[in-house]
């Protein structure tokens, strides 16, 4: 019989599964978040759904209200632009190490991923549209070789998720845009020059925050 995880384990997979939940759209922006169904619907005493709500606190995905619980964070402005520029700012860092780094094996990663993108020729579904976009992007930072700035990547992927979502909702434009840009960037690191690198970072992901602050979104 295979041992059951420790509570500190548990605790991190509930997060997983709640963070997942709620970066795919299945709790909605403001829902109240009710320990105890949590716990029902996922089979687990009610410590590790508090463990959970806590990290995932701590990542922006949901708010702790005093005395009355735990409720799924609205998308605001604030929250638009304050990410926005730590991922410029960590990307940046990201690409102009990766580039000189990749070689033929992280090109031909994102290669595959070019491709998917590029047989893309009908109606994308929103949420493969965000896992393509996505998957590129975590091939530069698989390969900057910077393991703090890939834990900094990994705390706001899931932010960067839901905004990539509200994103293509609003603007369903991946088919014209969603290969040409990233083929773009691709091609910027591969000249292996840091600063062109870091260039491209800044032309590829302006355009997703100009889309962005277009949205109807509450400021704070």
């Amino acid at each position: 019989m295979s041992p059951l995880p420790s509570q500190r384990a548990l605790g991190d997979l509930v997060t997983d599964v709640l963070r997942e939940m709620i970066t795919g759209g299945r709790f909605q922006p403001g829902q109240h978040l009710k320990e105890t169904e949590l716990a029902d619907a996922l089979k687990v005493s009610r410590g590790p759904i508090r463990q959970a709500l806590s990290r995932l606190e701590e990542e922006g995905h949901v708010e702790l209200r005093r005395h009355r619980g735990a409720f799924v964070s609205t998308l605001t402005r604030t929250d638009v632009e304050e990410v926005h520029t730590l991922r410029g700012a960590i990307e940046r860092l990201a690409a102009g190490r990766a580039c000189t780094r990749m070689q033929d094996a992280g090109f031909a990663e994102m290669d595959a991923v070019l491709e998917q993108m590029k047989s893309v020729d009908t109606k994308i579904d929103p949420e493969d549209a965000v896992r393509l976009d996505l998957q590129f992007h975590d091939i530069i930072y698989a390969y900057c070789e910077h393991t703090r700035v890939q834990r900094v990547w990994e705390s706001i992927r899931g932010q960067v998720t839901v905004f990539l979502r509200a994103r293509n909702a609003s603007f369903p434009d991946f088919l014209e845009v969603g290969y040409s840009e990233h083929k773009e960037l691709r091609d910027a690191l591969a000249l292996g020059d840091p600063q062109a690198a870091q260039d491209g970072i800044d032309k590829h992901i302006v355009g997703a925050y100009e889309r962005l602050k277009r949205l109807n979104l509450p400021d704070r």
